[in-house]
């Protein structure tokens, strides 16, 4: 496939966004369960919150450049029964409105406790009200996404639940390592730190699963064929000719015209900003207390998944190729 700029940056955005709300709830839900030691300083939730908000919008903003009209965008809505993008269109809007509240209620000090207990456990509105209906749409949305390309059976590299898993745990590990060095200007050690654990928990599971993956690509044996493409049943096929004498929609946006060792180079590249170098820094970040370390560390990794998630459109091998041999 031809990977667009456009659904790049919209799905590394917003899956950082969804993260970085993510490790703010669990932040102040351990801290409310007393694991965590509370902030003194309140409007390090509510800042938080604008953060993930800055990366959703910006990358709603790139969404609208790979739209032929976007005056139509909202219709995307209606067909919420069957279609993936659909509930991704409704989930998105609906977890910002949420983060919203959440992000209000701290900055302007609206929360309350909605109960608490004789051991010092506690639970807020925020938390218990804004908070976990934000978390319930940020993992639906996780899921929204990551089946809109799941769900395409032909395109056999996507066609797994891999998919799914590696756009969730990416999103997931962006938004830890985003909020590690986010903490670290409050002069928050113990949030720093618990942030920047899980970061690197995170990106260890994940580089696991990425690697399934590839080893799963690697391995795939293509349902179809050139025999298949055109209906000539015989051993020896090789087209010499397009056959228009130019270049098409098909052979624009089904195939991202890149060479095999320029495909292959971008994947040795993601591998190493996404995995190894983020995680050498967090442990850096932690061992001297260094912020630029720790901000370093999430400004690498979310290049290396733009890197990632380039390499994982042109990966696909969309059947319409095997007739678009010569371009």
């Amino acid at each position: 496939m031809h990977p667009a700029f456009s659904v790049v940056f919209l799905t590394t955005l917003i899956g950082t966004g969804q993260g970085l709300f993510l490790a703010l709830f669990s932040a102040q839900a351990y801290s409310e369960l007393n694991l965590l030691p509370s902030m003194s300083d309140t409007s390090f939730f509510g800042m938080g919150s604008v953060l993930a908000l800055v990366f959703l919008v910006t990358g709603l903003i790139a969404s609208v450049f790979h739209l032929g009209h976007p005056e139509r965008a909202w219709r995307a809505a209606s067909q919420w029964r069957t279609s993936w993008l659909s509930r991704e269109v409704i989930a998105l809007p609906f977890m910002m409105l949420m983060i919203f509240i959440y992000g209000v209620m701290h900055l302007f000090g609206l929360d309350a406790v909605i109960y608490s207990d004789t051991s010092g456990n506690h639970f807020s509105y925020s938390l218990i009200v804004a908070g976990s209906l934000a978390m319930v749409a940020a993992f639906i949305l996780f899921i929204c996404t990551g089946m809109i390309y799941a769900c395409i059976k032909f395109l056999q590299e996507w066609a797994t639940p891999l998919t799914v898993i590696n756009y969730a745990l990416f999103g997931l590990a962006s938004g830890f390592t985003c909020a590690a060095g986010f903490s670290s200007f409050y002069n928050a050690p113990e949030l720093t730190k618990f942030f920047a654990i899980w970061a690197v928990v995170l990106t260890v599971v994940v580089l696991v699963t990425r690697l399934a993956s590839l080893y799963r690509n690697s391995r795939i044996k293509h349902k179809s064929s050139m025999k298949t493409a055109i209906g000539v049943r015989h051993n020896q096929i090789q087209q010499k000719s397009m056959g228009m004498q130019g270049g098409s929609y098909n052979t624009r946006e089904y195939f991202h015209g890149k060479t095999a060792a320029f495909i292959k180079s971008v994947k040795y590249i993601f591998l190493v900003l996404v995995f190894p170098l983020p995680v050498i820094l967090l442990i850096a970040g932690l061992g001297t207390a260094d912020t630029m370390l720790l901000v370093a560390a999430f400004v690498v990794q979310f290049i290396g998944l733009i890197f990632e998630r380039w390499f994982f459109f042109a990966q696909a091998n969309h059947p319409q190729n095997l007739y678009y041999q010569t371009v």
